[in-house]
């Protein structure tokens, strides 16, 4: 309900002010996400198979066994009575919803052998890893739904990742591979996969990134709600991650995190580039953004390239980011063709944020002294591995069209610091009302518009432009 009430306050807050023109959604934009998925009238219930709902019982097998059983006799619902279920991976299969009901509550296993390691990528590299809680792999017409409660149980997680990074990890200068060596579960995982629905969850405190949509097409993730920050703030808890995934929808949703709340991603230096495989056209509409760095990312994974996306009807309440374009020099890929509008952002960091060189201390792979390269983990050879030539790296970001903001209480209105060796553009501003502390700052632009675009900075600061070509508002 209080989702619903907050899209009904963006839709009276746009109908009321005088807006420009929205641009004509593309065509594509109503060909995205899964078809209606119908399933065979039949319902297995998973403590038929001996599923124990106590919190305490491990029920991997019995789940599975549930599932397995209704794939292999043509599909159905695997539905849970009452309780709250303790469980590792569980892997839904063709044909079948995995239905979550109120008054059911999935618990994650804490114990990392639950989840056995699988082919997949993460954060931008292929590599083995933990499976997630819930893995949707080479599958199709499949769905997991529900209003009942998915909680990962992910807090041992997090704290194994600090006490990795500051303990040892940072003072060996290794930042930049602590990520893929902190082996944490996902919640949700579809990959390689076509038409999944993931509808009606409620989800908190994942390990690691909530909903990863990887190497996947016509997949619709729908009124799903997250809250990581229960007990803490999980590092790298993403809300929803579409990678390397194309004919997306995710609509309906609500996430409090402590990284990207919507996140666009396709592939890290070498090893992306050499998957070379995009996001686009993806929808993300009617949503809302809590606590997290960006209601729009898109990147840092930018390798395999980020196009044709739909992002409208967003609500950010202390958001990072409303919208964030983020790169490195060695990722390459172009980032274009995004259109971000109807946004309201009260209270949170930049309204727009754009860095091609983006935090360099985890984005640029260096070996320190006394390794043995013949000697270190094949995923560190990876990130190891020099594009060449080094232009191959160099990403692109253009024709980003942004329009019908309205921000107050933020810290900035535009972070825009583009590169001698990544231009930024053709970026499209129209309408934009922005009470910030301060102005901000464009470098590195060109050809960039601005039709009604207001930002009323409290120290009075106007908006930096330097290193620019045709930019000026």
């Amino acid at each position: 309900m209080k989702r619903i009430f907050h899209l009904m306050l963006l839709a009276l807050f746009f109908s009321s002010i005088s807006v420009i023109a929205q641009p004509k959604a593309p065509n594509w934009v109503n060909k995205v996400g899964s078809k209606a998925l119908v399933f065979k009238n039949k319902i297995v219930k998973v403590n038929d198979f001996g599923a124990i709902g106590d919190g305490k019982t491990l029920n991997t097998k019995t789940i599975q066994s549930a599932i397995d059983d209704c794939a292999a006799k043509g599909g159905g619902t695997v539905v849970f009575a009452q309780g709250k279920y303790l469980t590792g991976s569980l892997f839904v299969k063709t044909g079948v919803n995995l239905k979550i009901e109120q008054g059911v509550e999935i618990l994650g296993s804490q114990n990392i052998k639950d989840y056995p390691e699988i082919d997949t990528r993460v954060a931008g590299i292929e590599m083995k890893w933990p499976a997630a809680l819930i893995n949707v792999l080479k599958q199709q017409k499949a769905s997991v739904s529900g209003t009942g409660l998915i909680n990962a149980q992910g807090k041992p997680f997090w704290d194994m990742y600090w006490k990795m990074r500051k303990e040892d990890y940072d003072p060996k200068g290794l930042r930049w591979i602590v990520d893929y060596d902190a082996k944490r579960p996902r919640t949700i995982l579809i990959e390689s996969s076509k038409d999944v629905i993931v509808k009606d969850l409620n989800i908190q405190q994942a390990g690691f990134w909530t909903v990863q949509v990887l190497y996947s097409s016509y997949v619709t993730v729908d009124k799903i709600t997250i809250r990581n920050n229960i007990d803490g703030s999980g590092p790298s808890t993403d809300g929803i991650d579409i990678d390397s995934s194309s004919w997306i929808l995710v609509q309906n949703c609500d996430i409090d995190c402590n990284d990207d709340n919507f996140c666009l991603k396709a592939g890290r230096d070498w090893d992306g580039l050499r998957v070379n495989r995009p996001t686009e056209y993806v929808v993300i509409r009617n949503s809302v953004a809590r606590k997290g760095a960006g209601m729009l990312t898109l990147g840092s994974e930018t390798s395999g390239s980020i196009r044709h996306v739909w992002a409208t009807d967003l609500v950010g309440y202390g958001t990072g980011n409303a919208i964030n374009i983020k790169s490195a020099r060695t990722r390459g890929g172009t980032v274009e063709d995004v259109y971000f509008g109807n946004i309201t952002m009260n209270g949170g960091g930049n309204v727009i944020q754009i860095n091609p060189n983006w935090n360099p201390t985890y984005s640029y792979s260096t070996l320190p002294a006394g390794y043995d390269p013949a000697k270190i983990p094949a995923h560190w050879t990876k990130l190891l591995n020099r594009v060449e030539p080094e232009s191959k790296g160099i990403p692109t970001f253009q024709n980003i069209n942004i329009y019908n903001i309205k921000a107050t209480g933020v810290k900035k209105g535009i972070n825009a610091m583009g590169t001698d060796k990544t231009i930024l553009k053709g970026f499209k501003l129209s309408n934009l009302d922005i009470e910030a502390a301060t102005a901000g700052t464009i470098d590195f632009g060109l050809n960039w518009s601005f039709d009604k675009v207001v930002i009323k900075a409290e120290d009075r600061s106007s908006l930096t432009i330097s290193n620019s070509t045709n930019v000026k508002l």
